[in-house]
């Protein structure tokens, strides 16, 4: 699986586009991180924001973003999903796919900051 570093290689399917809901466009997610395009970018290079192929332009999950940053834990749970093999899609649908042992889905613990929680389930799906 080849994973996305400094261009978003990753091609979205339709089911992993409806559980993410709404997407931005990186010029939308800089926007709404009051930082330039070229930050933003780097963000993606170094795992610490995701983005994904959607209708063949680089998107963001809205969700990703509250209040202005990226949500605490979202960079860790990245590198670990990244670390037990989840391609950039892979890891997309598994953040917003419910989970009722957290309850919610794991991008819903990052945003209530019950990080520990997520990372304690992606690490498992290492083994």
């Amino acid at each position: 699986m080849t994973q996305m570093h400094a261009t978003v290689e990753s091609a979205l399917d339709p089911r992993t586009d409806a559980l993410a809901g709404d997407w931005l466009s990186l010029p939308e997610t800089a926007e709404r991180l009051g930082i330039k395009t070229n930050r933003m970018k780097q963000l993606i290079s170094e795992r610490k924001l995701l983005a994904v192929r959607r209708a063949g332009e680089p998107m963001v999950p809205a969700a990703f973003i509250k209040d202005g940053q990226v949500i605490k834990g979202l960079s860790g749970t990245l590198t670990v999903l990244s670390d037990a093999g989840y391609s950039d899609v892979e890891t997309v649908r598994w953040l917003f796919t419910a989970d009722d042992t957290l309850p919610g889905t794991p991008v819903d613990a990052l945003t209530e900051n019950r990080g520990t929680e997520v990372r304690r389930r992606a690490q498992a799906l290492a083994f």
